[in-house]
């Protein structure tokens, strides 16, 4: 999402502009007041935030500004989060989290690279931006803290569901390597002990013991998703009205359960604010990137830039709406482009699926339609 920035042209207007490159151990600052001009370079230790108005001082003398100039800032998003820019903004500096990916770089093969370049070449942006030029690059939307915190639990729920599926791949893996194979309920260890391989010999104490404690720790992660579950009530009463009234909205619809809403609604829905559907599709990723170049012209597929969460979950409700929805109007467009396709065509449909379907939940958020020919819960016989 592009924030607009005005344009300084006096003099007495113009701003100090401050880049920061975040690293693990050391911070470098780089002041500059516009294109053309030597920048000024510091190092600080990583997060010792207390330096940094003392480093804005001695930077706007050193460029001749005066005391009360206006400070712009900029950092690329990535392990810091948006603390800093929290920080920034609560000492009056404009401040702009940068996507990554989207800053221009050098396509040689072979290119200088160094924290100093980079942070150079981010100043130059930054003015360019200041300029008015917004294609330099794309702004990050900062959400607030408890925009922020409420995501927590729906990507704890994924990590957790990743855990246990890693973890039961890994039990009937162990036990494959020796043709012994063992349900995965809750008589496990029971018919492991029982259990015989190919030669009517038990399975080996080793084996037995590493399984044991892989079980253990899928009962462990088991507990912690119930646990989840049981308090969810309890964390979506302390979530803000309107992500709270999206995730009730989405619910509402057939094949749209409470994992599927928490996600849609606390990444996306329930704090942004979209224009059009082109950019909805581009902030999960799921927007198309053609090639064309001369004569050569063949689609590269969607782009994978953008948020990783919703994309995941929308796959999945993807195929949970051919099922719980064939009757809708997206269902029907499915079957007839993909439904007689091969099992890769298919797939490649659920994903086609998948952008129409957050088009479409978008809206019905938005203007309170139901999606064409889908079915509500409570129509339910």
């Amino acid at each position: 999402m592009i924030t607009k920035t005005r344009t300084y042209e006096s003099p007495a207007q113009t701003p100090l502009l401050l880049a920061f490159e975040l690293g693990q151990r050391s911070w470098k600052l780089g002041f500059s007041v516009g294109l053309g001009q030597r920048p000024r370079l510091r190092q600080i230790p990583a997060g010792a935030v207390g330096v940094v108005p003392n480093e804005i001082a001695r930077a706007k003398a050193r460029l001749a500004l005066p005391s009360d100039a206006p400070v712009i800032s900029c950092y690329e998003a990535g392990r810091d989060g948006f603390w800093l820019h929290r920080y920034l903004t609560a000492q009056g500096i404009v401040n702009h989290v940068i996507d990554s990916s989207s800053i221009e770089v050098n396509r040689r093969a072979r290119r200088a690279k160094s924290d100093r370049l980079d942070l150079v070449g981010l100043l130059s942006l930054l003015a360019r931006f200041v300029q008015g030029d917004q294609r330099a690059w794309r702004v990050v939307r900062v959400p607030t803290v408890a925009e922020e915190d409420a995501r927590h639990l729906p990507r704890t729920w994924e990590t957790l569901t990743q855990e246990r599926t890693r973890l039961i791949n890994r039990l009937k893996g162990l036990l494959a390597t020796q043709g012994g194979h063992v349900r995965i309920d809750a008589d496990f260890l029971d018919e492991l002990r029982t259990t015989r391989l190919w030669d009517g010999t038990p399975v080996p104490p080793g084996l037995q013991e590493r399984v044991t404690r892989s079980w253990a720790q899928l009962q462990h992660v088991e507990e912690q998703l119930r646990h989840l579950k049981a308090t969810r009530t309890t964390h979506e009463r302390d979530l803000a009205t309107p992500t709270r009234n999206a995730i009730a909205q989405l619910q509402t619809l057939r094949a749209i359960g409470p994992i599927g809403a928490w996600v849609l609604a606390t990444e996306i829905f329930g704090w942004r604010q979209m224009r059009n559907r082109r950019q909805l599709g581009a902030l999960v990723g799921l927007a198309p990137a053609p090639y064309k170049s001369g004569e050569t012209e063949h689609d590269q597929g969607i782009t994978h830039a953008g948020n990783a969460h919703v994309r995941r979950i929308i796959v999945q409700l993807a195929w949970g709406w051919l099922h719980y929805q064939p009757t809708s109007a997206l269902s029907q467009w499915y079957q007839r482009r993909f439904g007689n396709g091969s099992r890769r065509v298919r797939k490649i449909g659920a994903v086609a699926l998948a952008r129409k379907l957050l088009i479409a939940l978008w809206r019905y958020l938005e203007t309170g339609v139901v999606p064409d020919g889908a079915q509500l819960k409570s129509m339910e016989t």
